[in-house]
């Protein structure tokens, strides 16, 4: 399986915004949101005019079906660092390798075009198969935020990953991955 990553464009905004409110990508999220197609082009609006810190992509696969979303926010080019993280929305493209070829190539494009030198994320801790994931291409545990999100009526933890520019640069060489295109912005 392969796929590229396209910037979101506003006719994207609808199906977004279905994948964003299923269960299945909500449950591994901060919250969840009442979201309306309003509520989508405003955030639409706002990433557009913020695209030199914040940068969307849809996932498509290279049958053309989009499956999910990827983002890499608060870029901060003076200290060299920002954050990353993506979902798929699309049940089906789960469980063939597709996290493989995303993360590595989020790390090439964060390195390589953006000349960051540290990319981190943020799991909530009882999703242990991510955390194992970031783990296995490189990113380390930096720390933990104890009871840092409230949902469904109870606090979580929340797992704070990196991955620095020269530990990505040894990784990869011993990481096998499909290179894709990522459209530039």
């Amino acid at each position: 399986m392969s796929a590229i990553l396209r910037k979101v464009v506003e006719e994207d905004l609808e199906m977004i915004m279905k994948w964003r409110i299923s269960s299945e990508v909500t449950k591994y999220m901060y919250s969840d949101p009442e979201l309306t197609i309003e509520k989508q082009r405003k955030w639409y609006k706002e990433i557009m005019e913020n695209q030199q810190f914040e940068k969307y992509w849809v996932i498509q696969l290279d049958s053309g079906v989009p499956v999910g979303l990827i983002s890499i926010n608060n870029i901060d080019y003076v200290n060299q660092h920002a954050s990353w993280a993506y979902y798929l929305g699309n049940i089906e493209a789960k469980g063939k390798g597709l996290a493989r070829i995303l993360e590595c190539n989020i790390y090439d494009y964060a390195f390589n075009n953006l000349n960051l030198n540290k990319l981190w994320c943020e799991v909530l801790e009882f999703n242990e198969k991510v955390v194992q994931m970031h783990e296995k291409f490189g990113s380390k545990i930096e720390g933990k935020f104890k009871e840092h999100i409230y949902k469904n009526g109870e606090y979580h933890n929340i797992i704070r990953m990196a991955i620095l520019n020269e530990e990505w640069d040894r990784k990869k060489r011993d990481t096998d991955y499909i290179k894709i295109s990522i459209e530039e912005y």
